[in-house]
């Protein structure tokens, strides 16, 4: 176990891929020499021991290949093997290979900027007070202060830019040097001269396929590093040769079949669609169109997501690929004019290609296209970007060019794949998915899936609805019944026309506004147990000091005093009121705790698997001329050791992935001596067992370690006794509704595969004023609710409203509905009555319940209601039930 290596996994936070990259850094590290004009060959056995893949260096030096999908994050792989090779062997010189201008420039923000978002180092305490110097490009001639005993220097090279000053240039008829190679006037001599005279010089190659043409192979050898590391998501060469020095590999099928690190891409065509009798024109545009409405859609889903989980806001954008610059200005002006969608995208368009890529404002909205703030939704271009192009909200891509399947989808998916939050899956389908439009190239694409070697095999397939009631959704924020209420306060005394009557309502609404902000807080304070507690002076004194605070913070308010003066004194009249709106809900962080994994103990049976006998070990002597006659000469020991026998077992079992020494040293010792001692007893020469270990140590193990799977056991994740507190505010509903889409919640929808696109209006007992429902049996669960007597206040939660966990903490529990009677509060799920007994339900029953018991121990001895679980079928929820049947037949 390397500790170096695993300190940088830590800090950097480095996924799996990338862990498993920097463990072979750290052993062919070791192995090797890294010093300069090494033995290749002596080089190359070393590394084949390790991975017989390995067949050439393809270099003047060592280096090895690292192929990465993209978006998986290669730029911080290479962050961690230049803080590896510093902190374990001592290393400060490294030069990164950049094949254009975009990553160049991209690089040296990633390794120079601490301020970035992106930075490299950011978590690598040696790095803090000892920055890496970072030498460029454009500044390297004037570089000082290079032969420091302590600094790292990260030298950081556009490809292009390498070649061009490697070709020389003529000055009055006399070739110079390359300036790169000519005198430094601050080392004495030239700079190329200094890197190839390095030590300790590593050489990083980004995007490493642009670099195997001779003239980028001969530059690159010419500075004699001690180790190259390549990276690539493509590794073959310019011929389409693979490379022959890659030692581990994450292909982008790998990738998606993990489903982990990048968007999941999908290829989308209308239902039905012909292209028979369409001209090329009508076709484009119709694959505009239905871009645009899955544009929309995600761009919803997007919004909704920052609103639930208070993420930050992202604006997806759409890529448009066109065949020539022509054909990119045709579409411009289209998308661009009101022919467009009535012109809603004008001024949202960008035209990327060498037209345009001298214009200053369009270099400058391209570079910005992530930011939220950015106007541009749509870009268009000629050729696919290239690598480098690091965005990750682009959702959509129409690619208006002919090509062959499998060129279109591996050269246009590669942009796409970059995810906006922490660069990990959400969860939400919509937005961790890439779609493709591709109607005229639909079935060949199709047909190429079913290549088991195609990438596409991994691909997804939408087809979009052409349906008439196909209508651009709006986001919708349906927020507490509270927010609601100060919301028509507001309106009411915009209406108002004495000045003294309008300035007192709005002194008392700033009052219930102020109040109603600092309560949250009380939710965890010491001397909070439920709501009732805010009624107690001494907490009604603490909740007008933090009013208190917050008008003042900000020195903006003219009325502050009066505002605290009105709060004060109806303090109690806002405290009831508000409670009278929401359902007192403990806030419960549910988390799982970790799986346990341990061998149980046990005797090793020996009766067998065990029954060795030692092999007589000969040297062979073959004469090699005349006839080449054989003798064989006993081996007599004494140079060559081994560890003990004991030790040797041992060693050989911790070479299992799933076996730890630290965790299972006494039963490893236990089991390996009772090998030890069967052995032992059935050798007639005692003094064979030694050699008898040395031959057959890995069978003996190996055998061992059967027996201990039959002995391993994993534990059932159990929930950690969370810390409960009283309250938490009743959190907002986001969600996209059709224009026009709200219906009251007693109307009669026909067909019901209509409800889940409504929203629901009319609710007079509920924490929020409007719902959407999944299902026509939560539709008329809410309906029942609305009508039975019985029933106080319920809500349907908000994504964000509950913290419970299952899976493992891999997901969260989102109940249907929160109701809340006279004696009780209870957490409904409705479900499908035959999916009651499925593994998901059941794990979310044993959420809920154990949410419910540790809610119930806090808020009963508090004054407060007890907790209580309902599963109820579907097929039970009738317009004709109550709750009270609900209660009596399904409580858990």
């Amino acid at each position: 176990m390397n500790q170096k290596a695993n300190y940088i996994k830590q800090r950097l936070s480095l996924r799996a891929p990338l862990k498993d990259s920097l463990d072979i850094l750290a052993t062919l590290s070791s192995a090797l020499e890294l010093k300069k004009e090494a033995d290749l060959q002596e080089a190359l056995k070393i590394i084949q021991q390790h991975f017989p893949t390995c067949t050439d260096f393809e270099r003047d030096f060592p280096s090895i290949c690292f192929s990465i999908a993209t978006g998986v994050g290669k730029t911080r792989l290479m962050g961690a093997c230049i803080t590896y090779l510093y902190l374990q062997h001592g290393i400060r010189n490294f030069f990164v290979l950049a094949p254009n201008i975009t990553i160049y420039e991209k690089l040296i923000e990633d390794f120079g900027n601490p301020s970035y978002h992106k930075y490299v180092f950011q978590g690598i305490s040696e790095f803090v007070h000892n920055r890496p110097v970072i030498i460029t490009g454009d500044n390297y001639n004037q570089a000082g202060n290079l032969f420091s005993d302590t600094e790292i220097r990260i030298n950081i090279f556009n490809v292009a830019k390498f070649n061009s000053e490697n070709k020389g240039t003529k000055q009055g008829g006399v070739a110079l040097a390359p300036r790169i190679k000519r005198l430094s006037e601050y080392l004495g001599q030239s700079y190329w001269e200094y890197l190839s005279g390095l030590d300790d010089l590593v050489i990083l190659m980004d995007e490493a396929h642009r670099y195997h043409a001779d003239a980028s192979k001969k530059a690159i050898n010419e500075l004699k590093p001690v180790l190259g590391i390549e990276l690539t998501a493509t590794p073959i060469d310019e011929k389409g040769k693979p490379f022959k020095n890659v030692v581990y590999e994450y292909s982008l099928a790998k990738a998606l079949e993990d489903g982990k690190y990048v968007k999941n891409p999908a290829i989308a065509t209308r239902k039905n669609f012909r292209t028979q009798g369409l001209t090329r024109d009508e076709i484009e545009k119709i694959k505009l169109e239905d871009a645009i409405s899955i544009h929309q859609d995600t761009k919803n889903e997007l919004e909704i997501y920052a609103r639930n989980y208070q993420a930050k806001l992202v604006k997806p954008f759409v890529l448009v690929v066109c065949r020539d610059i022509d054909h990119a200005s045709e579409v411009y002006q289209y998308i661009n004019s009101t022919a467009f969608y009535g012109g809603t995208y004008q001024g949202k368009v960008l035209q990327i290609d060498s037209s345009t890529k001298k214009d200053e404002e369009v270099d400058k909205q391209f570079v910005a296209l992530e930011q939220y703030d950015n106007d541009i939704e749509i870009v268009i271009h000629v050729n696919m970007l290239k690598e480098g192009w690091d965005v990750s909200n682009l959702y959509t891509i129409v690619p208006l060019r002919a090509a062959n399947a499998a060129v279109l989808i591996e050269q246009t998916i590669g942009r796409g794949l970059r995810l906006p939050f922490n660069g990990e899956r959400t969860g939400v389908e919509k937005i961790d998915k890439l779609t493709v439009i591709a109607h005229d190239n639909f079935e060949a694409v199709i047909g190429e899936a079913q290549n088991p070697d195609s990438i596409l095999n991994k691909v997804s397939f939408v087809e979009i609805d052409d349906s008439p009631e196909k209508e651009k959704s709006e986001v919708i924020s349906s927020p507490s019944t509270t927010e609601v209420g100060f919301a028509r306060e507001e309106k009411r005394i915009a209406t108002l026309t004495n000045h003294e009557e309008k300035q007192r309502a709005q002194l008392g609404l700033d009052a219930k506004r102020a109040v109603i902000a600092a309560i949250p807080s009380f939710g965890s304070s010491q001397a909070v147990k439920s709501f009732a507690d805010l009624h107690k002076p001494e907490v009604k004194a603490a909740v007008i000091e933090k009013v208190k605070k917050n008008l003042y913070k900000d020195q903006t308010e003219l009325f502050e005093s009066n505002i605290l003066a009105e709060a004060e004194a109806t303090y109690e009249k806002i405290i009831k009121s508000y409670q009278e709106n929401i359902i007192e809900i403990p806030r419960i962080d549910l988390v799982q705790e970790e799986i346990r994994v341990w061998f149980e103990d046990f005797d090793l049976d020996t009766a067998t698997g065990f029954n060795y006998t030692p092999l007589g070990e000969e040297i062979m002597v073959v004469e090699l001329t005349g006839e080449r006659k054989t003798d064989s000469i006993g081996v007599k020991f004494g140079a060559y050791s081994k560890d003990n026998p004991l030790q040797q077992i041992v060693s050989e079992l911790i070479n299992y992935p799933d076996v730890d020494y630290d965790e299972n040293a006494d039963l490893l010792f236990k089991l390996a001596q009772q090998a030890l001692k069967h052995l032992g007893d059935r050798l007639e020469d005692a003094s064979k067992l030694q050699l008898t270990i040395k031959q057959f140590r890995k069978h003996i193990a190996f055998n061992i370690y059967q027996q201990m799977r039959a002995n391993f056991r994993i534990s059932e994740p159990d929930y950690l006794e969370p810390k409960v507190f009283p309250f938490v505010k009743i959190e907002p509903w986001n969600f996209t509704a059709l224009p026009g889409g709200r219906r009251h919640y007693k109307d009669v929808i026909s067909p019901i595969s209509l409800i889940p696109k409504l929203v629901f209006t009319g609710f007079e007992k509920a924490c929020h004023l409007e719902y959407k429902f999944d299902s026509k049996t939560e539709k008329d669960f809410a309906f029942i609710l609305e009508q039975d007597s019985a029933i106080q206040k319920w809500l349907r939660p908000a994504p964000n409203q509950f913290r419970i966990y299952w899976a493992n903490n891999s997901k969260q529990y989102y109940p249907d509905f929160v109701v809340e009677t006279a004696d009780a509060i209870y957490m409904v799920e409705t479900k499908a009555a035959d999916q009651l007994n499925t593994a998901e339900v059941l794990d979310k029953k044993k959420a809920a319940l154990r949410y419910c018991k540790y809610a119930s121990e806090f808020t009963v001895p508090n004054g407060g209601k007890p907790w209580k679980y309902l599963l109820i079928p579907h097929d039970e929820v009738k317009l004709s039930s109550s709750f009270g049947y609900f209660r009596g037949s399904f409580e858990k």
